[in-house]
């Protein structure tokens, strides 16, 4: 289910993903930051399971409650919660999925998250969004004389500059003094024909795109456009460099001798209409190590959590591919390890046993929250889980919670599987930051900076008090 988060500030966002959640929530106890620590890493780490870790986390502590106020020593519980986790560890979708492979598989070996772009343009289905095997960036600013310029080329040369092409005023004061008015057109005549020299070198580069950092006015534009030459100004740094990356050419920070190896080229360049936006696409890239998602959908909160989502199965899909073990989802796996647990723990003696008994129960904490999600019976569900994992043939390990229908399935069978990888770092996090909660018997706070946070609090209170006070004084002159 979604969560609506309304901030102090008035923001409101709507998310299902736990990282964002997370982030949003104004979080006080200390032991709660550390939950919300261990979200942040597994989402900069893995880029998924951040509900689960926190679930896991929340559910071994939980656990172990009941033990720490019957007097069982904190260590105990560690020792047994670290040897657990050692044992364990030693439609729409299918569009999206072939579409965020195909960008991942475009930049190949590249780790810069960067190089995959996403773009968001309001209105629209999501079965409207494309993959750009290229850079695709929404249209600048333009001047008068853009409207007569080519927008479309085949096999062009691009020339990436960080430099304006503009004629205008001096920014800086400056004096010039004159003793003949002749010398005065003289100085005129000069800034044209600068201008005039950067412009004839950029057509004389053989470039048919020409984009740039920084502005290129009206003065150019027209120019270009004579020439039959695209140009853009304010192009955004990352864009910029990602045209760099993905075309081969190198950014210019000036125009005196452009040689061949500094363009860059593509197999088409473009202006598309997208919705209500032009975006400029560049398709066919010899590098070919950047790719860019056009996103479409709704409203724009539905966007940003569209984006959210394909931002998680980019990450997964990138360890996945670098990492190939995978293992059954929909909560499979936990009741599986769960059931190793209980069974290693027949072995153990002494109070160890238990310890380790209720770090297996607290794994089945994922197939009971997909059942409670999706609106499933979950003890019926648990149930019948325990029951097929419990085989000895075994066959009954890749069974895990069925959302369809409210039962059990094979989750390979069924395509339902996550990366090893994402399950791994869930349990080593959850168990590390359970046994730090655990591990510490006392908070001690300062209480000089909670008066000091306190006063701050009081002034603030005070200041807004009289802020309204002013204003009705001056809603009373008003209506004098």
């Amino acid at each position: 289910m979604d969560k609506l988060i309304h901030d102090e500030k008035g923001n409101t966002t709507i998310s299902n993903d736990g990282a964002t959640i997370m982030k949003l929530l104004d979080i006080v106890h200390p032991a709660a930051k550390i939950l919300v620590d261990i979200a942040k890493s597994q989402d900069s780490e893995v880029g998924d399971g951040t509900t689960t870790v926190v679930l896991l986390a929340g559910e071994f502590l939980k656990e172990a409650k009941p033990f720490v106020e019957d007097g069982v020593h904190p260590q105990n519980l560690i020792r047994s919660y670290r040897t657990a986790s050692y044992l364990l560890i030693g439609g729409e979708k299918e569009f999206f999925a072939t579409m965020v492979v195909d960008a991942v598989l475009a930049i190949g070996n590249d780790d810069r998250l960067n190089m995959i772009g996403i773009k968001k343009v309001p209105g629209g289905t999501m079965r409207d969004s494309f993959l750009v095997n290229g850079v695709a960036f929404k249209k600048t600013f333009s001047y008068a004389g853009f409207e007569q310029q080519p927008k479309k080329f085949l096999n062009p040369k691009i020339l990436l500059l960080n430099i304006e092409l503009e004629l205008k005023s001096e920014k800086e004061n400056a004096e010039i003094r004159l003793s003949d008015p002749s010398q005065y057109q003289a100085i005129v005549d000069a800034e044209w024909n600068i201008i005039y020299d950067k412009l004839d070198k950029c057509v004389k580069s053989g470039a048919k795109v020409v984009l740039s950092r920084l502005a290129i006015g009206d003065l150019a534009t027209q120019y270009f456009a004579d020439r039959d030459i695209f140009c853009a100004g304010r192009v955004t740094e990352e864009d910029l460099q990602r045209v760099a990356a993905a075309t081969g050419g190198t950014v210019q920070t000036t125009v005196n001798n452009i040689i061949d190896e500094v363009l860059g080229s593509c197999d088409l360049f473009e202006e598309k209409q997208v919705g209500n936006e032009r975006f400029n696409i560049f398709s066919g890239c010899p590098s070919g190590r950047t790719a860019t998602i056009v996103l479409r959908g709704g409203a724009d909160q539905f966007i940003e959590g569209a984006e959210r989502s394909l931002h998680d199965a980019i990450m997964i899909v990138r360890r996945a591919l670098k990492n190939s073990t995978v293992v059954a989802g929909g909560g499979a796996i936990d009741m599986e390890i769960s059931r190793y647990l209980r069974q290693h723990a027949r072995t153990i003696a002494g109070k160890s046993q238990l310890f380790i008994n209720s770090y297996a129960k607290a794994l089945e904490v994922i197939p009971r929250q997909l059942c409670d999600n999706a609106g499933f019976d979950a003890t019926d569900v648990l149930n019948k889980l325990r029951q097929k994992h419990a085989l000895p043939s075994g066959e009954g390990a890749p069974y895990g919670v069925d959302i369809n229908t409210g039962g059990i399935a094979d989750s390979f069978a069924n395509f339902v599987w996550e990366p090893a990888v994402v399950k791994i770092n869930a349990i080593n996090a959850a168990t590390e930051a359970a046994c730090l909660v655990l591990s510490v018997d006392e908070t001690v706070k300062n209480p000089k900076s909670e008066s000091a946070q306190g006063e701050a609090a009081a002034s603030a209170m005070g200041g807004r008090g009289r802020g309204r006070g002013a204003f009705r004084g001056r809603g009373r002159g008003m209506r004098r």
